[in-house]
């Protein structure tokens, strides 16, 4: 019988990501994760190696879906504040994501694991703004990569955060969530468009 390579690495990837969500690096056991997982622990250290290596493999994993999901090319013909609203809506849909990146913070001290890779990720976004700047069609008034941070941090910090969102504004419901969007939206387009 032929061994599900793929399958199992997708299940530990999957387990590991509701894990290292909840209980961040440090706090997350391997046999959790195994047992999440249905699989065997040695099979973790022999597809991903140690647990650092894991939580790595688990941001390139998520960061690789983020931008497949949502890929950009220029805010000359893209619209900027379309895409805030996207961005809103991912992290709504997959606030793990948020989660991940603020454990990364607080556990790491300086670089963090694929940053030269990450870089050139966002390194995309910030160039796609500034073809827009260059065409007219986003403003002068904020550098290119300081704009870019602002929009994805408007659009990702609800879900970064949402009992702050929920004391500000209220309980998370339908018209409430359309309500953060229509607000996301209207703030990308008065930073990023320009007069």
């Amino acid at each position: 019988m032929a061994w599900d390579t793929e399958g199992t690495k997708s299940k530990i990837l999957e387990a590991a990501i509701s894990e290292f969500a909840k209980y961040g690096p440090d706090g997350t056991k391997i046999e959790q994760i195994a047992k999440s997982a249905k699989v065997n622990k040695e099979r973790i250290y022999n597809y991903f190696g140690d647990k650092r290596s894991l939580f790595s493999a688990v941001l390139r994993h998520e960061l690789a879906r983020v931008a497949q999901a949502m890929p950009v090319a220029s805010f000359a013909v893209e619209d900027i504040v379309k895409y805030a609203g996207q961005v809103y809506d991912y992290h709504c849909e997959h606030p793990e994501l948020s989660r991940l990146m603020r454990w990364e913070g607080l556990v790491f001290d300086g670089e963090v694991p694929d940053e030269e890779l990450r870089r050139e990720y966002y390194g995309y976004k910030v160039q796609a703004v500034a073809d827009g700047q260059q065409h007219g069609a986003i403003t002068h008034t904020l550098d290119a990569d300081h704009l870019t941070f602002l929009i994805l941090a408007l659009a990702g910090w609800w879900s970064a955060v949402p009992q702050v969102a929920r004391m500000l504004t209220g309980v998370d419901s339908a018209d409430e969530h359309a309500r953060r969007r229509a607000s996301v939206m209207e703030a990308a387009r008065r930073l990023a468009i320009a007069p």
